[in-house]
Parts: structure tokens; C-alpha cells; sequence
């Protein structure tokens, strides 16, 4: 009896050590992640430099604006966030594993080639932002030129390579390391949120902050805001899936990322704006440039210490960027083991953050790249919600998900119907995206999600 118990603790040791692939479906006695592990992971991805500098670009809209827009776009976002993360704890797979049964085996591989660069893409954003930090405080400690000096460039390819080797570390086990990352660089993250709304309103009354005005020429429309805070919150969306697969319970993979979501969201964004505004009041200088948080601490004096703590949170963040960008690769073929697989793209994601050094401006591309995520995901989350729920009664079966001539394979592999609603969604926000009566309210990505779910579910009926 004691050797059968030591069998089957030994089992279950292997179950929580092993790293699943994208399409694997965890089972219960490998599902560690608990409700507080869940909450933190997600303070943790959204209490950083992403969310100071989202909220420095939309502070354009003026205080009021901004708030209205994070108040709104946000909750939506987390709410379909949830909704995905329930379709991975009760299915067990990866978010990308769960767009087969919508658009077919081989279907899915769209959807997780275009996860697989998001990802990388927020990986290259933050690193970026945190390169930014190292660059000053290498200037301090050695005299280096930092970022915009003759020879500034030198320096953020170094903080690149160093912020490459943090992340190499913090995912060197895949989710076991991302969860003690979370754990750490959480209280971090916190204590930084703190210090820098003290400081900044220290130099500025909330009371300035909320009747200051952008400069003319520099407003940002409040359509234009909600898509930017829209697409940055859902891009956390595919990666979802990728935890919730391994929460103990139905409230670990919904309740909790919701609550960590937003709470890190609100409280960053807005410290973003503030920084963002607060800056412009005392330097009579507004440039939307210049909302990254590097920049913004070290012009309100917050010191070395302020810009090492930047440097973890990005660490912190692109822990779950990188998990989420490997497991989808692994979506797409088997012959890359998940550990392989995640190291792999963060040397791409390395690669790719030296881009805006030498080609166009970090804001651009930044905003480009957001416009990208509301385009491409829009359309793919509200087919993936539809099927599951209102197609397919929350029924999957995963011993399908690779069946040739299977259940979800469709024709050769394609759900047609899926890539149709997905090319007239993008092509619909491509139309709508830079029209007045969207750039003016709503915006053009939830009106996209909305119109791609209501198309899907109508041809799903209409073919049956």
C-alpha cells in the first residue's frame, strides 16, 4: 500500500513540474495556480510600465477623459477576459487550443501566429520601457550616453540584452517561475504605484491635474483613447487561458483575474495619467513621447532606486507575455518542446525591441501596435465566445482538437464560416476605425466584437 501511495505522489509531482503544451489538457492534480496566485499574477502583468505609459498617452484626452475611458474600456476587456478564462479552466487547453473547435485544426493556427507576434510585441514595448531605465541609470553610474544622445543607442541595446537575460530566467520554468516572479516583483510593483502618486501630487494639486487641457494639436479624441485603453487590455485576453487551465477552481479562473486585472489596471493607468499631466504642468511641456515611466520619474527626481524598480516590473509583465507567445507556438506545431519554445521567442522579442531605435518613433509604433491588437483579436474573441457558449453549450471535446477529418475540422482543416466573420471584422474596423462619429465616442474596436459575435452566431444557425 505504501509503494502505490509513493506511485501515485510521485505521479502527481510529475503532473505539477510538467509544462503543457498548447493543445494537452491539464488535468485537476496539475492545477496549482490558487486564488491568490491568480490575482497576483495578474497585478503583476498589469501593474507596469505598459499601463503608466497607456495612461500617459491617453491622458491627451485630458483627466476627465481619461478616467471615463479607463472606467469603461477596461471592465469590458476583463469581462471577456473571463469569459475565455472560464472556456480554459473547464476545457483544460491553451486559449489558442481553444479557437479549434471555431475555426478548425488547422484554423487555429491564424489566430495563434497572430498571438504568438502580439506577445512578442508587448515583450519588445516593455523592454523598451524598462531599456529606457537601465540607459539612466547606467548614465549616473558610468557617465554612458543615455537614449537621444550621440551614442544613446549603444547604451539601450545593453539594457535590452540585460532585460533578455531576466526574462531567459524568469521564464526558465515555465509557469512554476512565472508564479514566484508574480509573487515577488507584485510587492515591488505596489510600493513603486505608491511613491510616485505621493510624489507627483506633492508637485501638483489633483486640482490642476483635473482642469488642465492638452495643448492645442495635441488633443486626443475619446473614441481614439477607449480603442488605445480597449486594445491594451485586451491583449492580455489570449493569454488567459494559459493560467486558468491551471486554477484549482471555477473562481480562481474568473473572479480572480478580474479583480487583479482592474485593480492594477485603474490604479496604473491613472498614476500614468497623472505622472503624464502632472509633468506637463511643471515642465510646460507636453509631449506624448515622453509618457514612459523612465522618462517621467526621473523628471519628477524619484531617483536610481524608482528606475531599478521600473526595470522588475517589466520583468514582472513580460514573465506572462513570454509564457502566453511560447504556449501559442506550440499550438501551431509539436515538434517544439514549450520550454524550447518559450525561450525562443524571447530572443525574438529581443531582437524586435531594437527596432524603434532606428526606425520611426517608439510612440508610433506603439499606437500602430495597439490599433493592430483591437483589429486582429476583436473579431477572434467574439467567435470564440459565440461558439463555445451559444453554438455549443459550453460543451468541447479535446480528444477532438486534433482528430484529422474530425469533428473540428471542417473543410481541409478551415472552418470557413470563422475566417469569413473574422476578414469582415477586420475589414470593418479598417473602414470605421478613423471615422468621425467612432474617433468621437465609442471607438471602433467594441462595435467590431460586437458586429463579428452577432455575424458568427446568425451563419451558425443559418448553416445548420
Amino acid at each position: 500500500m505504501e509503494t502505490n501511495r509513493g506511485v501515485a505522489v510521485t505521479n502527481e509531482k510529475v503532473h505539477e513540474d510538467k509544462e503543457y503544451g498548447a493543445v494537452e489538457a491539464v488535468p485537476m492534480s496539475a492545477r496549482s495556480l490558487s486564488f491568490g496566485d491568480m490575482v497576483a499574477t495578474w497585478i503583476g502583468a498589469n501593474a507596469n510600465n505598459g499601463s503608466w505609459y497607456v495612461g500617459g498617452v491617453v491622458a491627451g484626452a485630458a483627466f476627465g477623459g481619461s478616467v471615463i475611458v479607463t472606467l469603461i474600456a477596461n471592465p469590458i476587456a476583463y469581462l471577456i477576459m473571463a469569459l475565455i478564462g472560464f472556456i480554459g479552466y473547464k476545457v483544460g487547453t491553451s486559449t489558442m487550443a481553444l479557437t479549434r473547435p471555431s475555426f478548425g485544426v488547422r484554423g487555429s493556427y491564424l489566430p495563434s501566429l497572430l498571438n504568438t507576434t502580439q506577445f512578442i510585441g508587448w515583450t519588445a514595448v516593455n523592454t523598451f520601457i524598462a531599456a529606457i531605465s537601465i540607459s539612466m541609470v547606467c548614465k549616473q553610474l558610468f557617465g554612458w550616453p543615455g537614449l537621444g544622445e550621440p551614442g544613446g543607442n549603444k547604451t539601450m541595446i545593453f539594457g535590452i540584452v540585460v532585460m533578455s537575460i531576466l526574462h531567459l530566467l524568469s521564464i526558465a520554468m515555465g509557469h512554476k517561475s512565472v508564479k514566484l516572479v508574480e509573487r515577488v516583483g507584485v510587492v515591488f510593483i505596489l510600493i513603486l504605484g505608491v511613491w510616485e502618486t505621493v510624489v507627483v501630487l506633492q508637485h501638483v494639486s489633483i486640482h490642476a491635474i483635473m482642469n488642465w487641457q492638452p495643448p492645442k494639436g495635441k488633443l486626443m479624441p475619446i473614441g481614439a483613447a477607449m480603442d488605445a485603453m480597449a486594445a491594451f487590455s485586451l491583449g492580455w485576453v489570449p493569454a488567459i487561458a494559459e493560467f486558468t487551465r491551471y486554477g484549482k477552481n471555477r473562481a480562481t479562473a474568473t473572479i480572480a483575474p478580474m479583480i487583479g486585472a482592474n485593480v492594477a489596471l485603474f490604479w496604473f493607468a491613472f498614476v500614468g495619467v497623472i505622472g503624464a499631466i502632472g509633468t506637463a504642468i511643471s515642465t510646460g511641456v507636453y509631449d506624448p513621447n515622453n509618457s514612459d515611466p523612465s522618462t517621467i520619474v526621473s523628471k519628477l527626481g524619484l531617483g536610481m532606486v524608482a528606475l531599478i524598480v521600473i526595470i522588475l516590473t517589466s520583468t514582472t509583465a513580460n514573465a506572462v507575455n513570454l509564457m502566453a507567445a511560447g504556449i501559442s507556438l506550440t499550438n501551431v506545431t509539436k515538434k517544439i518542446k514549450p520550454i524550447t519554445s518559450l525561450w525562443l521567442v524571447t530572443i525574438i522579442a529581443a531582437v524586435l525591441t531594437v527596432v524603434p531605435l532606428y526606425v520611426g518613433s517608439f510612440l508610433d509604433s506603439f499606437i500602430g501596435f495597439l490599433d493592430y491588437i483591437g483589429m486582429v483579436f476583436g473579431p477572434i474573441f467574439a467567435i470564440t465566445i459565440v461558439d463555445f457558449y451559444l453554438v455549443r453549450k459550453k460543451v468541447y471535446d479535446t480528444n477532438e482538437f486534433e482528430t484529422v477529418k474530425g469533428k473540428y475540422w471542417f473543410q481541409g482543416g478551415f472552418n470557413v464560416k470563422a475566417m469569413t466573420v473574422w476578414i469582415l471584422g477586420v475589414i470593418f474596423f479598417l473602414l470605421v476605425h478613423n471615422l468621425s462619429m467612432f474617433t468621437g465616442t465609442i471607438g471602433a474596436t467594441y462595435p467590431t466584437i460586437a458586429l463579428s459575435g452577432v455575424l458568427y452566431f446568425l451563419l451558425s444557425k443559418l448553416s445548420k
